[in-house]
């Protein structure tokens, strides 16, 4: 396979990994970064779905204590079937309304003046959920959450069907504003993003199945490899940075980029239509 080709790859799956878990949405991320290399086709619209996977092993590895102890108490565990059922709750929105609107948000949403409202926007939101009181604050872990926590953080999830939402930034900032402390929202943000990721990558690489060739393995496995590696750094810092600090910066960030989105867009450097 080309060498060129699978030093896209390699940069693509970087960027996937970098920004998948912050709150500052991967796939505007990777719009704009296949824009830029020239690897926004309708195959590589399958490969960005696709190696958001090696960013799921990467926390998978990091929160591997904690999931394999869930596992080994789910059969007497009142607690960890409480947990597994609440990733459940918080994933099934996700589920009924993807396969409901999926096609039409892709076909109608897709464009620069949405991309660049939902950054600044959620940077906005972001900097008015970092100044409310700690007090709002009544769920410390993710064993705390209800039910209901759980339904609502998943339904704040899907507002990241819209591009340059972030999903990451919704759970985590939404969990937020529910009540969850900053630490439980992050959690709760991970484990969610375990069977949503999973799903979405499998079930785009099944429909887009005719698209895709044997001779594709090595590009898909290169983007693996550097979306875990890098997914894996920026968890591990991300939940080190929680602990002291807020996500104002990525608020600002977010601001910024929205105006860049604008600009490239205006200038007709990015199609963010893809």
């Amino acid at each position: 396979m080309d060498t060129i080709l699978l030093l896209k790859a390699a940069i693509m799956g970087v960027v996937e990994g970098l920004t998948e878990f912050l709150p500052i949405s991967s796939t505007g991320h990777l719009i704009l970064a296949g824009a830029l290399l020239g690897f926004d086709d309708d195959k590589a619209k399958v490969f960005d779905i696709a190696i958001q996977t090696g960013a799921i092993f990467a926390v998978i590895l990091v929160y591997w204590q904690k999931i394999r102890d869930t596992l080994a108490a789910l059969p007497s565990s009142r607690q960890a079937q409480r947990f597994a059922l609440n990733v459940l709750i918080g994933f099934l929105p996700a589920v009924v309304l993807g396969l409901a609107f999926g096609k039409v948000i892709k076909a109608h949403l897709f464009t620069p003046l949405v991309v660049a409202s939902t950054f600044i926007l959620g940077g906005f939101v972001i900097l008015w959920a970092e100044r409310r009181s700690p007090a709002a604050t009544r769920v410390t872990s993710v064993d705390d959450m209800s039910a209901l926590d759980a339904l609502k953080v998943g339904l704040v999830q899907c507002l990241a069907m819209v591009p340059g939402t972030s999903r990451s930034g919704a759970t985590i900032i939404g969990g937020m504003l529910l009540g969850l402390s900053r630490k439980a929202a992050t959690d709760y943000s991970f484990f969610l993003a375990m069977p949503t990721l999973i799903g979405a990558g499998v079930y785009s690489l099944y429909k887009e199945r005719a698209l895709l060739s044997v001779g594709d393995a090595p590009l898909f496995a290169v983007g693996l490899l550097f979306s875990f590696l890098s997914a894996w750094v920026c968890v591990r810092w991300l939940l080190r940075y929680i602990s002291s600090h807020s996500f104002v910066p990525f608020a600002w960030y977010r601001i910024v980029f929205g105006v860049v989105v604008l600009v490239t867009a205006g200038m007709g450097w990015v199609r963010w239509e893809g």
